[in-house]
């Protein structure tokens, strides 16, 4: 394998990584920076370096993303069993470690034999390629399968263009959707992740703007539009805004859009009013039908266009029948939400920017809060500049006070909530921007220990990332929902572990050990030069901040964590009956 890809290194360059999950991740990353248009591929030997990679095919998998991971695995014939790596399981001698992967994949194979690839690959690529089954593709090939010369077809190794495919909503599921919307007097769009991979962002917005619906974002969803867009209300959900949560509350219409609907976006499903009808708008019949929504099996584009069309448009549909024999008497002339709803939609937002511009404004506090650190990063990130963070309190700071100034230039893996992503992340983005902008790398003290070796991979490769180290001592955000459920601070901040004594990282010294500037911050304006001088750098450039473990970022949404019936603290007492 490696002698091929040194032969096709210039068309089909080969990146080395430091460990096989984070290479993954970093594969991710990348296939999210082009909309799910082009993919990598993850390889790894048989054991190890295979379960390492299925926490990233997890992640995958549940942000419905594509990627082609590859394993060594056992020899077909078992004639040296059990070889180096290989795991033994009695009773079912073909089980091997990368059955693993089955729970966390799209597509599964095990190549045997060499023929089968001829079948499988196809396979595999059209999953990846699939909007409604998309996401991780796993084959493991088998080791004494890999020496064996085959005489492939010629046809095999065609150059091939592949088309995604744009399902069409079914018309019946559109009328049932446009007579929910002519009874709607307060919608609200939730924007997902799938309007990105569709490139539904202006039509959607356009979709709005038209119809005075206010816009709020899913995490994944978020970037799709810019900050102050019109018709964006906000985030919405646990790790959202308190305008997107104060509009959900009171809508009586919710038209989801590409968004599988987890609990962070509803807030446990207590966001919404109780008898809000929801569209859902979904390529996947899975996520379209959650909920008892009105469901919408199609591409986000597509749909949109096709609602439009027969709210507005004249009796033609997109697929040239007519209104009066396919969709009847659906048009709705000049149908928009109440006026009064969509100017309640921009003083909610208008509250909520104040908010922010208070709580992110320099104080004189010895330690910063996130807000603060968030805001700063943000006033000083160019508009093509990527930023890029996942796990951890950092999500719902970013997600509540990060405002995007260009579309698709946010990435919070949370859908799996993978800490360890972040710096990975961010090198998958450098290869994919190739220069046009910076990715910017927001991660927690426990997320940059896990998993910071690919630091060491952008000074190697040459792609310039800037990672913000935001130290607050520990797991602070974790600390924070066991305050919040009655319990005492346990085993989170390093100050409540059971440690010898307390030790502070210089994390500084450790990036300048992989190769890579770092600067520590004392303060904000330390923060702000230190900001300005990591853009003019060559290289990676890590800074490190110690932030405020107890200081965070209201969103007004709950978050459904059990809480033990029986304790003999009153304060997990209260915390059960909230």
């Amino acid at each position: 394998l490696a002698g091929a890809l040194e032969r096709a290194k210039d068309n089909l360059p080969t990146w080395r990584g430091q460990n096989e999950q984070s290479m993954a991740l970093a594969a991710l990353a990348f296939t999210k920076a082009k909309k799910r248009r082009q993919i990598m591929i993850a390889t790894s030997s048989i054991g190890p370096g295979a379960t390492n990679m299925v926490t990233a095919a997890g992640v995958a998998h549940a942000n419905r993303l594509p990627i082609l991971i590859i394993s060594g695995d056992v020899f077909t014939n078992r004639r040296p069993d059990p070889v180096l790596q290989q795991v033994e399981h009695f009773s079912t001698p073909s089980t091997t470690v990368n059955d693993c992967f089955r729970a966390v994949s799209r597509y599964w194979d095990r190549i045997s034999h060499p023929e089968q690839i001829i079948a499988s690959l196809p396979q595999a690529i059209a999953t990846m390629l699939d909007p409604a089954d998309c996401g991780p593709a796993f084959l493991g090939l088998c080791q004494d399968t890999q020496e064996v010369a085959f005489d492939y077809p010629e046809e095999f190794f065609s150059e091939c263009l592949h088309h995604i495919p744009r399902p069409r909503p079914d018309l019946k599921q559109i009328e049932e959707a446009l007579g929910i919307l002519q009874r709607a007097k307060k919608p609200l769009i939730i924007s997902g992740g799938g309007v990105r991979y569709s490139g539904a962002e202006a039509a959607v917005s356009d979709f709005a703007v038209k119809h005075g619906i206010p816009i709020s974002e899913t995490i994944a969803g978020k970037g799709s539009i810019t900050h102050h867009a019109p018709m964006h209300v906000g985030p919405i959900g646990v790790v959202g805004s308190s305008s997107a949560n104060k509009m959900a509350s009171e809508a009586d219409v919710i038209i989801a859009i590409g968004t599988r609907l987890q609990d962070f976006t509803t807030g446990s499903w207590t966001a919404f009013r109780q008898k809000a009808k929801f569209i859902s708008i979904n390529t996947a019949r899975w996520d379209a039908t959650k909920h008892q929504a009105c469901a919408v099996v199609g591409d986000a584009l597509t749909t949109i266009q096709e609602l439009s069309v027969h709210l507005f448009d004249g009796p033609t549909g997109l697929y040239g029948e007519t209104k009066s024999t396919q969709v009847k008497d659906s048009k709705i002339p000049n149908w928009s939400a109440e006026q009064s709803w969509t100017q309640k939609a921009k003083k909610e937002f208008q509250t909520w920017n104040g908010l922010l511009s208070k709580l992110q404004a320099p104080t004189n506090a010895t330690t910063p809060s996130y807000a603060q650190v968030v805001g700063l990063v943000n006033d000083l990130a160019d508009p093509n500049d990527t930023l890029v963070t996942a796990a951890g309190g950092l999500p719902g700071e970013v997600s509540k006070g990060w405002k995007v100034k260009n579309p698709h230039t946010f990435d919070c893996e949370f859908g799996f909530s993978c800490m360890g992503y972040e710096i990975a992340g961010g090198w998958g983005h450098a290869i994919a921007k190739n220069g046009d902008g910076i990715p910017i790398v927001m991660a927690g003290d426990g997320s940059y220990l896990m998993m910071n070796s690919d630091i060491y991979s952008t000074v190697l490769t040459g792609h310039k990332i800037i990672v913000i180290v935001c130290d607050n001592g520990g797991f602070g955000v974790i600390n924070r929902l066991q305050n919040f459920k009655g319990e005492k601070s346990f085993n989170n901040l390093i100050k409540d572990c059971r440690v010898k004594e307390p030790f502070a990282v210089n994390f500084v010294e450790h990036a300048a050990s992989m190769g890579a500037l770092s600067r520590h911050c004392n303060s904000l304006s330390d923060l702000n030069a230190a900001l300005k001088w990591a853009k003019t750098t060559d290289k990676t450039t890590v800074i490190s901040i110690e932030t405020n473990p107890y200081e965070w970022t209201p969103g007004d949404a709950d978050w459904d964590v059990g809480v033990p019936e029986v304790s003999e603290r009153n304060e997990v007492k209260e915390a059960r009956k909230l």
